[in-house]
Parts: structure tokens; sequence; C-alpha cells
């Protein structure tokens, strides 16, 4: 153990190895050729890394398929140059663009914290979670295409076999009508009935009506949270998440007890989309973040599908988008949904690009907010303020990287500074 790093090498310690070995489901073999204790180093490598960076971090993703998790956790401890890091991970094949990289370690290093580490092992503990990494039996075959964009483990809570079983994930609008709950409704209940896993996000509308349906159909349901999966979002779902948790399947590439941001939603359904071989978007405005979804499974090659809607009803625009402009099939019921799921390979929709609103270009009259804006206003409370270091390391971006959206933010009135009392360091609070 070296700094405020946790070295991978700590495994041998007998009391954390039994602890590692509760996050495992006993007949969850690693496929890989590991021995035993090189998979629990890699799992505890894999475990401080989920901590260290966002959803989606691909010049993690990339460093940690050139070097192995735990060589690369090491080298981070060590506090060895982005150079010399760079120099290894190009002898292993990866081509790692120094900048990238000097600003990937000013937002790694940060979050280095040994204590931390093993306090997300015993809070996964006593929530009953397991942990599943690449490797393993049961590891999503459809994340190999998300590439260095891959999560770093699962946490999970219930039956992750789930995740191999042939699925379709269904999503759409929050604020759902009384339209869109029936039809989401009557085709998940024919899905189900064809032996179809549903897969959708737990939030509130057409996500909780998937999987209310798949449970009163006694089906499988997987959501797959942007919060750690020990935590109950929205905290109205609570009871619907422990079914699922029971009966199906919750996962989070988060920690456990971490807080849902709207950067994390974003980067959680790339998730939502690479799971199965089709989406379906039941009903959805302009938007949504459904249509997000959908942008990840066009770009991903998966199938596409949209439910129409009433051309009166401002919440079925999204759908009306997707058939008209970017090739999504129309489904009206549910042997068109499950349709969805042999045409996966044909489907060639979009490209790289991504949707109107979602990752290109912004909807009619909205003003699309940068990822890094974002990111840096969801780790500032509603009320009181952090200091930009505090909102870095929420935020997972370099000190650099922060300072420079705060000063944007403050030009755009989303954002002011106070000193603290005493003339301290400056303290950034949401303008009001």
């Amino acid at each position: 153990m070296t700094g405020h790093g946790v070295e991978p090498q700590l495994a041998v310690d007998p009391r954390l190895r039994a602890k590692l070995a509760r996050l495992r489901s006993p007949d969850q073999p690693n496929t890989e050729d590991e021995s035993e204790r090189s998979c629990e180093d890699t799992l505890l490598a894999r475990i401080a890394w989920s901590r260290l960076v966002e959803p989606g971090d691909g010049t993690a993703g990339a460093l940690l398929a050139a070097l192995g998790p735990a060589p690369a956790l090491r080298l981070l401890i060590e506090g060895v140059s982005s150079r010399a890091i760079a120099e290894r991970a190009e002898a292993a094949g990866a081509d790692l663009a120094r900048r990238n990289l000097d600003e990937a370690l000013d937002r790694w290093r940060p979050r280095l914290d040994r204590r931390a580490t093993l306090g997300d092992i015993e809070r996964a503990i006593a929530a009953g979670l397991r942990v599943i990494m690449p490797g393993d039996s049961c590891w999503p075959e459809g994340f190999a295409d998300l590439g260095a964009h891959a999560p770093t483990v699962l946490w999970t809570r219930g039956d992750p076999a789930l995740l191999r079983a042939p699925g379709l994930s269904v999503v759409g609008a929050r604020a759902a009508t009384g339209y869109g709950s029936h039809v989401t409704a009557e085709i998940v209940d024919g899905v189900c009935a064809a032996g179809i896993v549903i897969v959708s996000g737990a939030a509130y509308g057409i996500d909780a009506v998937a999987h209310r349906t798949a449970l009163a159909a006694e089906a499988p349901t997987v959501a797959v949270l942007a919060g750690g999966a020990d935590r109950a979002y929205p905290q109205a779902h609570d009871s619907l998440l422990e079914r699922i948790g029971r009966e199906g399947l919750v996962c989070a590439e988060m920690i456990p007890g971490s807080a849902p941001t709207k950067w994390r939603f974003r980067a959680r359904n790339r998730l939502i989309a690479a799971l199965t071989p089709a989406t379906l978007v039941t009903e959805a405005g302009i938007r949504s973040g459904s249509i997000n979804t959908a942008g990840h499974a066009a770009t991903l090659g998966r199938a596409l599908g949209a439910v129409p809607g009433p051309v009166t009803s401002a919440a079925s625009t999204g759908c009306h988008l997707l058939i008209r402009e970017y090739g999504a099939m129309l489904v009206a019921n549910a042997r068109e949904a499950c349709e969805l799921l042999d045409i996966g390979d044909q489907l060639e929709l979009f490209g790289k690009e991504r949707l109107d609103g979602v990752g290109g270009a912004a909807g009619a009259g909205e003003q699309r907010v940068p990822p890094v804006h974002e990111r840096v206003l969801d780790a500032i409370p509603l009320r009181g303020g952090r200091t930009s270091d505090d909102i870095a390391r929420r935020a997972g971006l370099s000190p650099t990287e922060t300072r420079g959206a705060l000063a944007e933010l403050e030009l755009l009135g989303r954002v002011r500074n106070a000193e603290t009392a005493g003339g301290g360091e400056l303290r950034w609070s949401l303008s009001r």
C-alpha cells in the first residue's frame, strides 16, 4: 500500500480476500485464463478504477485494455509521469495522446483514496451487491461494442445471468401520457410472453410501466441505474427496485452510494442500448432522454423501433422524428417489437452521428449545454457552494477543466462565486 491509493497486492490480506469473495457469486467463473490470486488483484483494481473514473472514460478504458487494471493502477499510485505511462501503453499497442493522458491523470489522482475504496466494498457487502467484470461468464456480450467506453465493472443485485439472456430495451418519456402507458404495457406484455427480458432505466413514466408490466407477467426485467446499485432513484421507486432486485436484476457501473446526475444519466443510456440487440421507444418528445438512448443504439448498430402516437401530441414527436428521419421501424404491437430482435445487424441508421438534440445539433429553440458545463453544474449543490477543487473531484474533471468551465458559466450567468468568511478560497454556487 502506498500513498492514498489501493495497491492491488493488498488482496493478499486474508480479511480483504474474504470480503472480495463475498462480492463474487460462487457460480460466477471468470473465463479468462487467470489464477485465483490474479483474478482477485484484477477485481480489486477494477473496483478502485470504478471510483476513479466517470462513466465512459475512454482514456481509462484504453489504458486498462493496454496495461491491465492492476498494473495501470499501480502506475497511478506510484505517481509515474504521463510520458512514461504513454510509452508503456504504446509498447503494448495502444496510442494514448499525451494531452489526453495529462488531463486524465489530473482527473483521477484526486480520487485515489484507500479508505473510500475499502468503504465501497463494505457498502456493497452490506447492500447485498455482487460485482461482475470483463471475462466473467455473465459479462454482457454487447459491451464489447462500447470499446474503450465499456464499464470497468458492474455492481449488481439479483440474477446477473439475465445480462446474457435475449432482451429488448424499452424506453420513453418520464411524463408518460395515458396512451403511452397503455401501448407500452400492451407491447411489453406480449414481448414477455415470447421469453424476452425487458431492459430499462427505472425512471418515472415509460420505464416504470415497462418494469411493472414485466413483473406482473412474472417475467424477468433488468434495471440499469445512473447512480449506485444500492441507491433507489427516484426514491418513490424504492419498492419497485427492491422487487426487481429479487425477481430480476438491478445493475450500475457507478460505485455504491453514488448520486445520479444528468451527465451520468446520459452515460448510463449507452449501457441500456448496448445490452440488447434492439431498443424500442414507445413514447417520447423531442427532448426526451430516451432519444439519447436511441442515438446510442443507432451508433452501436442496434435495431431501433418507435411507436407512433397522435400527430397532435407533443409527447410523441420524438418517436415521429425517429421514424420519419432516422429509419426507425414503426412498431404497433408486440409481434413487430419482437421482429426488431431479428434485424439488428441489417439496420445501419446513422453511422457515427448522434440524433438532433442528443450529441449533435440541439433541438429547435434549445441551446445545448456542453458536457463539461453539465458535469460542473451537477457537482454544485442547490443550496450553498463548493470550492473549485471540490467541484472538480465530484465532477470527475481536472482542476484546469473545472476552472475554465466555471469561468464560462459565470459569464453565462449560471454560477457565481464568493469568498468564504475571513477571505478564504472562493466558493461557487448556482445563480438564482
